[in-house]
């Protein structure tokens, strides 16, 4: 969700606003995916290199992300989102760990839509504690190490549980993924556009959605075999 500052600057505001436009941006996103049954959505809040901001915009943004929790869970559980987080959380402050730890547990339920909020994050840094976990279990001999393949890694990474993505969005210009799930995305349709994140919205979305269905997704294979197990299944 890129953009929010440039998005301040070009309307002469401070950056605090830009950043609070886009929490409004993110509402409105995570309702039109609820209407159009997508399952998962994941948001990039707040990445582990975001800690070398200036320290007066990384307390706002703080500040900001328990308000937009205490405002905001109500609604997404009355509407039957699931709430999520995943990142570094020993390097929050404890009242926001207890903010986020009430949230999923009030939301848990829910089935509707997941949605994973990465805040303090870092694609790097999930592949690293996967890793620490898995050698911490073969050094007890609770695992072979022999036994350890792609879906063992994938069970000790943030969004164990969830499928990997099918679709990354990314605003505000920039072509990189920038540290974000560099494990789950290794098969995601990319989607970059110049659209700064407070200014995306349902029309930027759908192009995003209808661009992506209309991708051969083939996985490694060619297209005559997946035409031929298209026909098969027909079949």
């Amino acid at each position: 969700m890129d953009g929010n500052g440039r998005w301040a600057r070009q309307r002469t505001l401070p950056r605090q606003a830009g950043h609070r436009a886009g929490v409004r941006t993110a509402r409105l996103i995570v309702e039109a995916c609820a209407r159009r049954g997508i399952g998962a959505l994941s948001l990039f809040a707040f990445s582990s290199e975001n800690w070398r901001r200036p320290q007066r915009e990384v307390g706002a943004l703080m500040r900001l992300f328990v308000e937009a929790l205490e405002r905001e869970v109500g609604e997404l559980h009355a509407n039957g989102v699931r709430l999520r987080f995943i990142g570094d959380r020993s390097s929050l402050s404890a009242t926001l760990q207890q903010r986020m730890a009430a949230a999923e547990a009030r939301t848990r339920d829910n089935t509707r839509l997941s949605l994973v909020v990465a805040l303090a994050y870092g694609g790097r840094w999930d592949i690293v504690q996967a890793a620490r976990a898995l050698a911490v279990e073969a050094a007890q001999g609770r695992l072979d190490p022999d036994a350890i393949d792609e879906s063992t890694v994938a069970t000790r990474l943030a969004l164990a549980g969830l499928p990997d993505p099918d679709l990354l969005i990314r605003t505000g210009g920039e072509h990189r993924i920038s540290n974000f799930l560099l494990w789950n995305l290794a098969y995601a349709e990319c989607h970059f556009t110049d659209t700064l994140w407070p200014d995306f919205g349902e029309a930027e979305l759908d192009a995003a959605l209808e661009r992506y269905a209309r991708v051969e997704r083939r996985f490694g294979k060619t297209s005559e075999q997946l035409r031929t197990r298209d026909e098969d299944t027909a079949c």
